[in-house]
Parts: structure tokens; sequence; C-alpha cells
């Protein structure tokens, strides 16, 4: 019957036969038959229809084509419309080669109950292959006294078809001296006319062999006739047809036959070789023939399951070019050489702990690719497990339970096939079958630790991570995944997910914000487990999050001044002795720990030997006694340096003036402590000159209203000295001792009128209970304001962090037991006494000297200067505040 695929070809037939076995089962044949070289997806025919099977349950019951061979099908079905079409394009030469019949077999398979129905695709040959031969150009040599009539045997052409689209005939292109002769057996050309070798040597021939496939295909060959002197004897071999049998995979080197040829001829004419006609490639690969003795040997591999038969053309020449024909038939014997492989069909897994003994889980199939005794399988279970195997249909078994399932005793099941076939010796193979037993979600997600810490340093990237948690759920599947989550809660008043975040699969806490040491140190959040299940179970953990201190602050220098925001000088008399205290530097750090603590060290100084610093202190002090060839300028350079690692450092600059009188000092615009500055301090003091100059009536009439008034002066010699808070960072303030620097210190003033000789005394530091009756260290706002000059800085400081809560001897920067208000250093100059404040309205340390007469100068932009006795002094008092 005509399929409608195939309606162009013409060439399409299909027989259904259908048998119905009263068994457990339904077994059906159907074969169709269609041309080779068909495109991938063509319809060969509707399997639903030819086997009366309903369309709407091909899916349900998972049908699908298996083959017989350890190979991919063939075809394909298609579920919904069930039509079986091509998997691939098919050719018959290469599937089946001279076979006149090519017959594949397909299986189609139906599972719930099992069916097997056998599938028989016949494919039809086509004419897609041309005619050759084995080679270009045949040689052949004849003697110019052939007879007429004589001939010659020619190679014939292999086609890869077969029937009628395999070679029909052949075609001699025309000439003088020959012509064509074709019986059903071999091609020959006879000699019609006498060759003269004299009027032609050399003569070629085109001769043309067609096939019979519709349209024709041909293919040529060039026979090339050299004309020599008499060879007339062709050799014979002594069988037409040689048969011989070996087993598959025989050793390379086995001799499969002999062939042999005798030529009646003497000499060259006599002498024969051996070689095989027109052979496939595969087959060439698999024998080769001693072109001397004719041996016929084994150099590949041999597969009985590949190809069981070979046909050899052999060809016997002698020395002039004349052969003759023989065909070598090779017969491989079958041995047990394939194991039985093992296919998993269908599998149910998980299987339900709840499923009854008997039900279905699995269908197993077993092929060895062994023909005969060889090929028969037994397949068995070789364990104590609740399952078995019942035999089918064909190799097929069907994996069932004995028993009950309990996920409780036993979650997993790894199942031992064995499949042994029945040759000799016997071959077998397994394969592990692994099976779980689905469970319900009983079991809550439980922590690996009751708590957990994490430790993260400041000024962290956002996004590090921080710790992992990790929580077991012993369920299976989505009952056992677990996935994380933050609780929600409250750090420092900010949502907790504005700190941390955490990985729902992973459990990774990571940072969101980078953390500050300086502003908490540790904080608490609550992080649940909760599993997929349905409903789901949780649990909840505490996880701390400590912060640890790096050394991220610099040293801040208050006094002095850093170098570059002031000018500063102080006086050192030229009698000062070795040890005596010129001057201290004060610096705090607002990291904690040992990242906090200061250490000084002098740089740079114009006399490397005259002064030191304290390590600790921060005190500069005279190493020697000052002798009268010291250079009057000295400039120290001192950096500060925390103990943290990497070290972090300042640095500022002190300017020492070596006299006793400010008379002996150079003028103040002649005085220049390196180039750079130069310049730029003879400008500023001409400047401050001029304004001085301006505004100094205006001064005087300011003085005499203040002291009128008769206050108390309270900015130089009240023996008090302040720090504002505006020279002090954030966190450093005095507030009842517990800070790291007092921002108050006092000195006390012994000024001789008419005497060289005049007492500094450093005193220590008032408390209230130290100060006269009615005076407090406690200022009022209006007190700073005119101590300092600048309204709005507060007295109230924020105390520094715990850690500066040393004792004495061990507190950094400004602490230690060389304090500078703790200490009392008595010297007497030849001159006077220096005494120093920090002027707010200059911006320097401005020296006041006392010498004979009393006479007071002070030091300040334009260089203010204040009469020669004790009134003059106070007045200079009034007007300091002034500029102030």
């Amino acid at each position: 019957m005509e399929h409608r695929g195939f309606s162009k070809l013409g060439l399409v037939s299909r027989f259904v036969v259908v048998c119905l076995i009263a068994l457990q089962t339904v077994c059906g044949e159907v074969s169709y038959s269609f041309p080779e070289e068909m495109k991938p997806g063509s319809v060969i025919g509707n399997l639903a229809k030819d086997l009366g099977l309903i369309i709407d349950s091909l899916s349900i019951r998972k049908a699908r084509i298996d083959s017989d061979e350890n190979s991919n099908p063939y075809c394909i079905i298609n579920l919904k419309t069930g039509d079986l079409s091509l998997a691939e394009r098919l050719d018959r030469e290469s599937l089946c080669g001279k076979k006149p019949s090519c017959i594949l077999q397909q299986e189609l398979v139906l599972e719930n109950p099992l069916e097997l129905h056998r599938i028989s695709l016949l494919i039809q040959d086509i004419n897609d292959n041309f005619p050759q031969f084995k080679r270009e150009l045949i040689r052949l040599e004849i003697r110019e006294s052939a007879e007429k009539d004589t001939r010659f045997l020619i190679e014939e052409a292999h086609d890869s078809d077969i029937g009628q689209n395999s070679v029909q005939m052949y075609s001699l292109q025309k000439n003088e001296n020959f012509i064509l002769v074709t019986d059903s057996s071999q091609v020959e050309i006879a000699l019609d006319n006498k060759l003269d070798r004299e009027k032609q040597q050399d003569i070629k021939l085109l001769l043309t062999a067609v096939d019979g496939g519709s349209p024709q295909k041909s293919g040529t060959v060039v026979i090339q006739v050299t004309v020599l002197d008499a060879n007339d004897n062709a050799p014979v071999f002594s069988q037409s047809v040689y048969k011989a049998r070996v087993p598959e995979n025989s050793p390379l080197g086995t001799v499969v036959v002999t062939v042999s040829a005798t030529d009646a001829d003497e000499g060259v004419n006599g002498d024969v070789t051996f070689d095989f006609g027109h052979v496939s490639e595969e087959d060439e690969k698999l024998f080769s023939i001693d072109s001397k003795t004719g041996e016929i040997a084994v150099i590949g591999v041999t597969d009985f399951e590949r190809m069981t038969s070979f046909e050899l053309p052999v060809i016997a020449s002698d020395g002039l070019g004349l052969s003759s024909y023989t065909k070598v038939c090779i017969d491989l014997v079958d041995v047990n050489d394939n194991a039985p492989v093992i296919h998993i069909k269908s599998l149910t897994n998980p299987i339900q702990e709840n499923v009854s003994p008997g039900t279905e889980v699995g269908i197993i199939n077993v092929q060895d690719r062994d023909s005969g005794t060889n090929r028969q399988v037994r397949c068995f279970i070789h364990q104590n497990v609740p399952f078995k195997l019942v035999p089918s249909i064909k190799n097929y078994y069907s994996l069932v339970t004995t028993d009950y399932l309990d996920r409780e005793l036993l979650s997993d099941y790894n199942i031992t096939i064995v499949a042994t076939d029945e040759g000799s010796p016997p071959l077998s193979s397994s394969k592990i079958v692994q099976f779980s037993v689905a469970d319900v979600n009983d079991n809550p997600p439980v922590f690996e630790e009751q708590t957990y810490s994490a430790y993260v340093t400041e000024n962290n990237k956002p996004g590090s991570t921080l710790c992992s948690l990790t929580a077991r759920d012993p369920d299976w599947r989505q009952n056992g995944t677990v996935i994380y989550s933050l609780l929600p809660g409250e750090v420092n008043g900010a949502p907790v997910s504005s700190f941390l975040s955490v990985n729902g699969d992973t459990g990774v806490i990571h940072a969101v914000r980078s953390f500050d040491y300086e502003q908490f140190r540790s904080f608490k959040v609550q992080v649940m487990a909760r599993d997929n299940g349905s409903p789901p179970l949780s649990s909840n953990v505490t996880v701390s999050v400590f912060i640890t201190d790096v050394n991220d602050n610099s040293p801040q220098i208050l006094y002095p001044a850093p170098e570059g925001s002031s000018f500063m000088t102080e006086l050192v008399p030229k009698a000062a002795h070795g040890g005596s205290l010129v001057s201290k530097v004060i610096a705090v750090d607002a990291d904690s720990g040992q990242n906090a603590w200061l250490s000084y060290h002098i740089v740079k100084s114009t006399d490397p030997g005259l002064f030191s610093i304290g390590v600790h202190s921060g005190e500069i002090r005279t190493q020697r006694d000052i002798s009268e060839s010291e250079s009057m300028k000295q400039n120290l350079i001192v950096a500060v340096r925390d103990n943290g690692q990497p070290s972090l450092s300042a640095t500022c600059s002190i300017y020492l003036l070596i006299s006793d009188n400010l008379a002996e000092v150079p003028e103040l615009k002649d005085m220049s402590y390196d180039e750079s500055s130069s310049k730029v301090t003879s400008y500023l003091i001409i400047a401050l000159v001029s304004v001085s100059t301006f505004f100094l009536t205006f001064i005087i009439v300011i003085v005499g209203v203040r002291f009128c008034r008769r206050q108390k002066p309270r900015l130089l010699f009240d023996g008090t000295v302040a720090i504002p808070s505006a020279y002090l960072p954030p966190n450093y303030a005095d507030v009842e001792g517990t800070g790291t620097l007092r921002s108050t210190y006092n000195y006390d003033t012994y000024l001789t009128t008419g005497s060289r000789t005049s007492d500094f005394k450093f005193v220590s530091s008032y408390n209230e209970d130290t100060l006269p009756a009615g005076q407090s260290l406690r200022k009022s706002p209006t007190d700073f304001t005119e101590a300092f000059g600048q309204s709005g800085d507060s007295p109230e400081q924020k105390p520094p962090n715990n850690d500066w809560r040393f004792n004495q001897g061990q507190r950094p920067g400004p602490s230690g037991p060389y304090m500078p208000y703790a200490t009392h250093i008595r010297w007497t100059p030849k001159k006077g006494t220096r005494y120093q404040h920090r002027n707010r309205h200059c911006g320097h340390f401005l020296p006041l000297v006392a010498d004979q007469g009393s006479f007071f100068k002070l030091l300040c932009r334009g260089g203010v200067e204040v009469g020669p006795d004790q009134k003059s002094a106070d007045k200079g008092r009034e007007r300091l505040k002034l500029f102030r």
C-alpha cells in the first residue's frame, strides 16, 4: 500500500502484521518500507493507527522506541499524533553493505502495563553512488604478436548500490584496435585489429561503467596499452573461490588463507604477483595480502557483531600485465567476548515510604551483543533487600517492592543488579540502582553552635564577611533546605539590616557598612534558620559582633600648634643648666590601647647635642649647660608617633631664642628661621606695625575706660594660661580630671624691681581645693569669652574614651610623671624672667620679658611696647586684653 509521505518516490510499500498473545502483555509486529537517505523527521507510518493504540495513552504509558542493538534508535514516535518518523538520515550501504535485503529491528515499549511491539524497517536502495574503478589508470602491456580476438581481462567497476542501481553495462571509447566484450561475470577487451608497435607504441582507451538507476550514474577509467613483444599466458588460480573461517578478535598477523596461481610463461612473463581487487576501505584495514606468497592475514580487529563475513576479490598478475581473478570468502566465528549490558529504562525515585508491596518502581533491560547461547542472559539481585526482579517480555524485567518501606529505619537503598550470559566461559556485569525514601517535614533546623561570635576590625569594607552560620536539618530535599534570615531589630536606634546582611543560602554574614570602633564596640543580632517544608519549621540563634580597633587616627599635636598654622618662639636663658625644662610638646590620639601610646622624637635640630625630648613625656630639656658660643637661634622639629601597626605620626616645629633680654634679640623683622618663611615674616611685621600705629589712639582710650572700671586683669599675670576648647580635638577635654589633657595650666611669676635676678617657677595646677578663697577653675561663658577672645567656646568638653584611664606613669601624650603642671623648676637668669602666653589675637606665643627697672616689652603683631614702670605694665596688660 502507498504511504502519503512517499508519493514522490513511488517506492514506498508497507505491510502490517499484528499478532496478539494472551499473556501479561500484548505483542505485535509492524513493518515499514522506505528508501534510504530520507531527511530526518520524515514520517514513515502511524504506529497508533497500525497497532490499534489510543493516541492519548501514548504519553501516559511512556511510549518510546528502543533498538535491539546497543545504539540509538533510528526512529522516534510523536506521542501527540502517533506518527513514526526518522531520527536521522539512513544510508543503506553503511548499514547493510551488499546485503540484498536491509532490515533494521526496532521495538516500541509501553509501560503500565508493559507492552512490546517489534518494528521492522526495510530500507530500500536508491541510486546514490557512482560506479568506481579501483584505479584511475589501468596499464596493459600487449605484444604486437597478439592474435586478433585475443581478450584481456579488465578490472570491474564497483558500485555500492545493489540490484538495478549497481553497474549494469560498460562502454569503450571507439578506437581502431580494441572492442569491448562483456558477459555476466567479467569485463574484457578484445583485439579487433593486430597491433603494430612501429606504428603506435602506446594506446589510451576510455572505459565507462554505467549503472541502471534513474537517473543513471557512471564512472570512467583510462586503459593505457603499451605494445610489447609476446606474453600470451595469464596466471591461473588453483581455485575459483577460496573459503575460510576465523574467530573474531583473532590476534594481529593471523593467516586466514593462502591463494596460489601459476603462469605457463617463463622468465618475467611467468612471475606472478597478488593483490586485492576493489575492496572497501574498512576491509583494507582488516586484511592484507602478501604480493609474493599470496597469504591473507588479519591486520585489524574483527568483530562478529559488526560484520559476520567478508568477500575479497584477489588479482594475480604476471610480469607483462596479464592477470586473472578469484574470490576469497571469509566467515567470522562468534566468541563470547561481550558481557551483558544493563539498561535502566524506567525508575521511580524517590519512593514514598507508604507504598504497598508489589509496586513496580523500575524497568530493567539487558542486552548482549553476542549470538546464540552467548546471548542468553540471566538477571537477579544479589542482596537481601525488599525488592525483586520479575521477568517480563524478552530481556525486560520489572523491579517491584516486596515489603513496606520505612525511612526512619533506612532512607536509601543501593541495589546491585547482576546479569550473566550462558557463554563459555560466562561473562557478567552489574549495575547499582539507588533509591531514596520520601520523607515528611518533622525536624526543624538546628544550629551547630548555641551562640556565634564575629570579630571585625573597624574601617572594614562594606560587603566583607564576618562569620558563617550553619544549621542542619535531617529532613530530605525541600524539607531539609535551610534558609537564613535576620530577625528585625535595632542597633543604636538603626535597623539591624543597615548593619548586617545574611546570605539566605549559605548563612554567611556580611557587613553592610563600615564600622567605627570609636562609635560603638559590639552589638547583638538574631538570625533565624527556616526550612522549606510545609508547614515550615525554624529556630533562632544569637550572633554577637565585636569591633576591634585599628590604628586609623594620627596623633594630634595640641602644643605647640602644628607647623604652618602659627609661628611659635620661646626664650631660653643663657644661664640655663643641663636638664632644665625648656618647653613641652602636648599631643593626643583618638585611638585606644597601644594604638594611642605616643612617643616623642627630635628628628632635626640646629644643634643636635643641645636639647633632648622625653620619649614618653614630650618635655624638652637642655642636655648640657648653655655656653656663650651657642647659636642664638635654635630650631627643633619634633615627631610624635603612636604605637600602632603601621605607626602614624605628626610633626611640629619649635623655635628657641637663647637670650636673657629681648634687647639682645635682633629686630623681629630680621628673625628668620628658614629661607622659606623669612620674607613672609618681614611682610607680616611691617603690616602689623602699621596697623598698630593706626589704632594706637583707639587702644589708649579703651585702656583708660577699662582702667576706670578697676576690673582685675585676667590675662597675663593672673597665673593662668588656658588652652581653649577650639584647640582640642573631639573627645579630648578635662572633665573632672578623667581626660588625657587638662585644658588649663597655671604659672606663678616672681619679678624683682631694681634687681638683676628674677625667679620663674612652674607650680602645681590649681584645683578647687588649692585655689584661693573666692576663686574657681570653673569659668563662666563670659570669662571664656574674655579670656580667649572668642564667643561660643564652651568649657564643657566631651570625655575621652575609657582606654585612657591609666595611671599617670602609663598615660601617653601629655600624661606621665613629668607633667608640666606638677613640676617645680627654678632658675635665676642674668637679666630677667621670661614668661610666655598664647595670644589668640596674634596667633603666636608672645614672650614677655622683665629686665632692670621692670621694663616690659610685648612682642606681637607690630611690636606693641608698654612703659618702663609697674603702672605702665598694668596698662600693657589691659592693652593685651584688647588685642585678644
